[in-house]
């Protein structure tokens, strides 16, 4: 389509989604804003605030749509309320997209969900006269298949939907070179590899950042989920110049030497994570600590546990487990988590605001992954911002996660909660001084978090798609 000399260029970005809960669109709106120069319409749904720099950027509009909800849909037959509400959906996006929004030159759009986004995408690019871009994130058909099984009937026309579709955008994107290679092979779209990279606001974070931040969170993090435990009987009351981690010692802040050991991992709470490996290797590594030392060791406030082995002695640490992130099995999981009988461990669940979610990753000593892929051809974006932040990675292994973990360069990779906590044994042993392993890991995911920012990675690859697309 020509564009009107003068005028500024628009993009609207599509989510079928909470934006809050969608980084990587995040990011395209950033750079189609700054870098591309263009004003940009996002159509989502509401749900968790985007991060500041959307809000306040004065080329970012976001137009929220509101979750229907009809009463007794529940008393429908699967495949007939999928139906409907896939309906409902199409037409709400349709309106959206044709009479909410001012005229945009481009669509770009997140997939999945590929139901009805793509079909209704396409229409209202055809209707107002615009180009039409899919980002594929993974394969919705995949996702279906997790509780249908790939053999359904739903999943079958799904998968039928999103190759139509998929095929009639006027470029794409997508996460992985195996992912691009399927599309190329198998469903005949031609898709630029776009990788994921951490923006500029994801690093690591100062000792003063890490103070106030765990000054903000002490309430939260001294609040054992069920009894007590041995990070809430460090509870200070309401001293501000010590936390779980850090002290202000007339005015300096340090790490306290006798901390724990704080291990990050972000979560969808969904069945392509299986969060109860973290949980039975977390329960491992407790165990194993206490078979080391015998039996008779007690969980004193603070205490590092000690194993002398070959007239050596090392340390392990207490470990603190923050998991962040909202979905649909995390109140079953909390419930697990008040069920163990844990003494070296402890858990806490949260929400972070999108400005405190990169200092806690910025404040942690190990990153977790627990995503292993519906399709095992995309990458876990909660990665790519722990590298940012300089955090090693323990991954759990699928078929291209080596496109982005380097074993024993940034990360370790496993298979089992057994593996996981021999992971953690052996990373955590002798923290915080002479936890070598541990400290190589990280030096490897700083370089790799360094190596290449959002920015540059979508100005070299994605906005000459993006112009060619608009010509």
């Amino acid at each position: 389509m020509e564009v009107e000399a003068g005028r500024k260029k628009r993009a609207a970005v599509v989510v079928l989604g909470d934006i809050g809960r969608s980084p990587r669109m995040q990011y395209h709106s950033l750079s189609l804003a700054n870098q591309a120069g263009m004003e940009v319409d996002i159509v989502a749904n509401g749900g968790s605030d985007p991060h500041l720099s959307l809000r306040e950027n004065p080329s970012i509009h976001i137009h929220e749509m509101k979750s229907v909800q009809l009463p007794g849909i529940s008393k429908i037959s699967g495949a007939l309320a999928l139906l409907l509400k896939a309906a409902i959906q199409f037409i709400m996006l349709v309106w959206f997209l044709c009479f909410k929004i001012p005229c945009p030159d481009v669509f770009i759009v997140q997939n999945p969900p590929s139901v009805p986004t793509l079909a209704a995408v396409k229409l209202v690019s055809w209707i107002r006269g615009a180009k039409f871009i899919v980002d594929w994130h993974n394969f919705g058909y995949t996702l279906l298949g997790l509780s249908h099984g790939r053999s359904h009937i739903v999943v079958k026309i799904y998968f039928w939907f999103e190759k139509h579709f998929g095929q009639m955008a006027d470029g794409a994107f997508c996460v992985t070179k195996a992912m691009q290679h399927e599309l190329a092979q198998n469903w005949g779209i031609k898709a630029t590899v776009l990788y994921d990279h951490s923006p500029e606001f994801f690093h690591p974070a100062s000792l003063a950042e890490k103070h106030e931040l765990f000054s903000r969170l002490g309430n939260t993090i001294c609040s054992a989920m069920g009894s007590a435990d041995c990070i809430s009987v460090e509870k200070e009351g309401d001293d501000k110049n010590t936390t779980v981690l850090t002290s202000n010692i007339d005015g300096e802040i340090l790490l306290k030497p006798n901390r724990p050991a704080l291990v990050v991992s972000s979560t969808s709470w969904t069945p392509d994570e299986d969060f109860s490996i973290l949980l039975e290797a977390a329960l491992m590594y407790d165990r194993r600590v206490a078979a080391t030392l015998g039996e008779e060791d007690s969980m004193d406030e603070g205490q590092l546990w000690i194993d002398i082995k070959n007239g050596k002695q090392f340390s392990y640490p207490r470990l603190l487990f923050i998991i962040t992130g909202k979905g649909p099995d995390r109140k079953k999981y909390e419930e697990q988590v008040k069920r163990l009988k844990l003494r070296r461990v402890a858990f806490r669940t949260m929400w972070l605001a999108s400005e405190d979610y990169p200092l806690l990753l910025g404040s942690a000593d190990l990153g977790v992954s627990l995503h292993t892929s519906s399709s095992g051809l995309d990458l876990p974006m909660k990665v790519v911002d722990m590298f940012g932040c300089g955090l090693p990675v323990c991954a759990a292994s699928f078929s291209c996660i080596e496109e982005l973990v380097k074993v024993n360069i940034n990360g370790l990779l496993f298979s089992t909660s057994s593996e996981l906590a021999d992971e953690l044994m052996m990373l955590f042993k002798g923290f915080p001084e002479e936890c070598d392993t541990l400290k190589s890991l990280k030096d490897g995911a700083l370089s790799t978090g360094s190596s290449s920012k959002w920015s540059t990675e979508w100005e070299t690859y994605a906005l000459p798609l993006v112009n060619q697309v608009i010509g």
